[in-house]
């Protein structure tokens, strides 16, 4: 296996660290960055944390590139019987070393669940490597503080987004490292932090126009315990990305909403499908009644009325599939949207692919030209490599800004060669400019932390 220049240079770059983060922009090969150190560690025991969806991804590569060559044993421990036997391998690790026999092995799970396997607090002496680090960013979560918990001898964390443009949410990667900081000094260190009244109760929440302080000096201890960040144009001439805006009007159910709370939508009314089947079946009500008692229900359900319960986007999405035969790449965030955006491409009579909580099925989208590949955010924005397409529609927003960095990088990755357009459908003078706005913001913080920085004086 040959490595990149670049992925030769991180590992240079870390050569003589036990903990080491390999901050890489998506596309430059961190799976193979993070395998390598592995195996530089040379641990009997190695275990990998991943997503649930990119388990058979890391199983396969292990297999083609480690199981032959170096003669690595790997278990995927969502399966019961192949956990069973990691499990009794493990305990014989050093009795089959001195017979001779392969001890090498790596076992992949998932963050979610990790923390329902106790039996890894007892595990020591192993190689702990953590695939999109960045989803143990709220160290109250229970995976978060599980694998806190945990006793590796050594630490690999992979990450294009390590921190979502947020650097109060660094610290559950930062004590992994091993730079021992308070979460008191660090915050009074590097967060700026305000406090609000909110209905009598004082909330503390970062200051809005000036975040954060001492960054160069955050960056350089950062890079001082391991941490390795490259962005993609320093490493390669990848095509130009466009972004292009797609302002649809908001409708006057939104701005009653706003109003009232509460709003009435007919759905069968909001897009002419190929045929109204659907309607007089159980998979669509064609009256829905949106209630926002709360302020999170409020914020959902103005989402939703500027997607699936806006005829104009839809009909704004409608004229995007229409002006072109190529391949779509389409992110969205809710069940009902795919239903809406699956009959819409069928007016159209295009190939659907699909990847979402409950499938991912991508034939489609390798064998068509002409396909539509709908990815919902949660599901699909890490990981796939989709640079058949040069093209991706926003229909909706996810208001996490690592989902939205990564679902750009799905086509602007090694071996695309045409210019990557972005139709980004936005509706005026609604919620979803204030997400935009907030994804934009934090986009410039995460770069910051990757940018070229001088060192201070020792």
């Amino acid at each position: 296996m040959q490595l990149y220049p670049h992925q030769e240079q991180a590992l240079e770059q870390t050569k003589d660290l036990k903990n080491v983060a390999y901050y890489l922009d998506m596309g430059l090969g961190k799976t193979f960055v993070g395998s390598e150190k592995m195996m530089q560690l040379g641990n009997k025991v190695n275990l990998l944390i991943c997503q649930k969806s990119k388990i058979d991804d890391w199983v396969e590569h292990f297999i083609e590139y480690y199981a032959m060559n170096h003669s690595w044993t790997i278990y995927n421990l969502t399966n019961k019987d192949e956990f069973e036997m990691f499990m009794r391998v493990i305990t014989k690790v050093d009795e089959m070393e001195k017979a001779g026999c392969v001890a090498n092995i790596v076992g992949i799970i998932n963050y979610d669940l990790v923390f329902r396997r106790s039996y890894f607090l007892q595990l020591e002496h192993f190689t702990l490597m953590l695939d999109e680090s960045s989803l143990i960013q709220n160290e109250k979560a229970k995976r978060s503080k599980f694998i806190l918990q945990m006793k590796p001898e050594n630490v690999i964390l992979l990450s294009g987004t390590p921190t979502s443009g947020k650097y109060e949410n660094l610290l559950s990667q930062i004590h992994l490292l091993g730079w021992s900081i308070s979460s008191n000094l660090y915050n009074k260190q590097y967060v700026n932090w305000t406090t609000l009244d909110i209905g009598g109760f004082p909330m503390k929440i970062v200051d809005k126009d000036e975040p954060y302080k001492n960054v160069d000096r955050l960056k350089q201890k950062l890079r001082d315990h391991g941490a390795v960040f490259m962005k993609s144009e320093e490493v390669f001439d990848l095509p130009e990305q466009i972004m292009i805006p797609v302002k649809i009007s908001t409708s006057k159910a939104y701005r009653k909403f706003q109003r009232n709370s509460i709003i009435t939508i007919d759905t069968k009314n909001l897009v002419e499908f190929k045929d109204d089947s659907d309607f007089n079946g159980q998979d669509v009500t064609p009256r829905v009644e949106l209630i926002g008692d709360t302020t999170l229900t409020k914020r959902l359900y103005s989402r939703m009325l500027c997607g699936q319960y806006n005829k104009e986007k839809l009909e704004a999405f409608k004229d995007i599939v229409s002006s072109t035969n190529d391949r779509l790449i389409v992110f969205y965030n809710f069940n009902d949207e795919l239903h809406t955006l699956k009959k819409i491409a069928e007016l159209f009579e295009r190939p659907v692919s699909e990847i979402n909580g409950q499938t991912k099925d991508l034939s489609n989208y390798e064998t068509e030209e002409n396909s539509i590949t709908l990815v919902q955010y949660q599901a699909g924005a890490m990981g796939l490599n989709l640079q058949k397409a040069n093209k991706v529609i926003y229909f909706t927003l996810t208001e996490k800004s690592e989902l939205f960095e990564q679902s750009k990088k799905r086509i602007h990755r090694i071996g695309q060669s045409n210019t990557c357009f972005y139709y980004l459908m936005i509706c005026k003078n609604s919620i979803e400019e204030d997400i935009l706005e907030t994804l934009e913001m934090r986009k410039d913080y995460t770069d910051e932390l990757f940018r070229v920085y001088e060192k201070e004086p020792s």
